[in-house]
């Protein structure tokens, strides 16, 4: 099994000495599409899955998910969470076993979603359907002085409910100078790139596990595809993410680093539980 870079104690000693208001930001990733963001004093969590629930609910099925990385913190050790985002309601993006204990341990949280998935997110989390704060494609809202921007995303299609809210978004999120994108599950679409390209992307954090009609799950773009999407929305950085979690639903990220490569696109492979600092990059346009 793979072993995180830092995991527990390591990890949350990193999170706390970095802890400074210098204006840059810093992000961990804690697989599959799991980020942690800081930012002066803030922290969020995007579509953290810090639990065995998958694996357990298909061990004893044609489809186990096996996993392929250990485990890199309890989520109830995260008492620092100032915002989580969700960006659609499968259980590795929205996950009741990470998700409660992270609305135990911060009682103002605030829970960032897609607006068509209200009621299952009350459901599943066993929240009031009020407590969340619903996006949809085009929408915007401002969080502890960030502003989080939906952009829809197609996993594999640009699903809609029936008043025609996205149920798959990523987010753009907005803070002083910086500018980071985090897709969820997503393939290219027509004018995907086109929309982002405003958004001056410092970051961008994108899957790369693919997609194959004998995994029997939706998918998402392959190496080669997130690079190149990168590449057009002009991100400064692409980090890849969504995948070494389950042994039937991943990629080797060696297709992507050659495609950044020959398309001059700045790009870094972390590992579990790395971190990233901004430092690296220069903000703005």
């Amino acid at each position: 099994m793979i072993q995180p870079v830092q995991s527990n104690e390591a990890l949350l000693r990193d999170i706390q000495a970095s802890n400074r208001n210098d204006g840059a930001f810093r992000l961990w990733w804690l697989g599959q599409s799991g980020f942690l963001l800081q930012w002066n004093g803030t922290h969020v969590l995007l579509d953290p899955y810090l639990s065995d629930s998958l694996t357990k609910k298909y061990g004893q099925t044609d489809k186990p998910h096996v996993r392929m990385t250990a485990l890199v913190v309890d989520p109830a050790r995260l008492s620092f969470v100032d915002i989580v985002a969700s960006t659609h309601n499968h259980t590795d993006h929205l996950d009741a076993e990470t998700l409660c204990p992270i609305l135990d341990r911060n009682p103002t949280v605030k829970l960032v979603i897609p607006e068509a998935n209200r009621a299952f997110v009350a459901e599943r989390l066993r929240i009031a359907p009020s407590k969340p704060i619903g996006l949809d494609d085009g929408g915007s809202v401002e969080i502890c002085g960030m502003r989080f921007f939906g952009i829809a995303s197609a996993h594999e299609s640009l699903d809609r409910d029936e008043k025609g809210r996205a149920k798959y978004l990523g987010y753009v999120l907005q803070f002083g100078s910086w500018s980071i994108y985090h897709s969820g599950d997503t393939i290219r679409y027509e004018q995907m790139a086109e929309k982002l390209t405003s958004f001056q992307i410092d970051v961008a954090l994108l899957p790369i596990n693919g997609r194959a009609a004998e995994r029997r799950v939706p998918g998402n773009l392959f190496g080669q595809e997130a690079a190149q999407l990168a590449k057009d929305i002009r991100a400064k950085l692409v980090i890849p993410c969504h995948y070494q979690m389950f042994e039937f639903n991943s990629a080797s990220p060696r297709e992507f680093g050659e495609k950044c490569q020959t398309l001059d696109q700045p790009f870094e492979l972390l590992r579990c539980g790395e971190k990233w600092q901004s430092q690296r990059v220069e903000p703005g346009g």
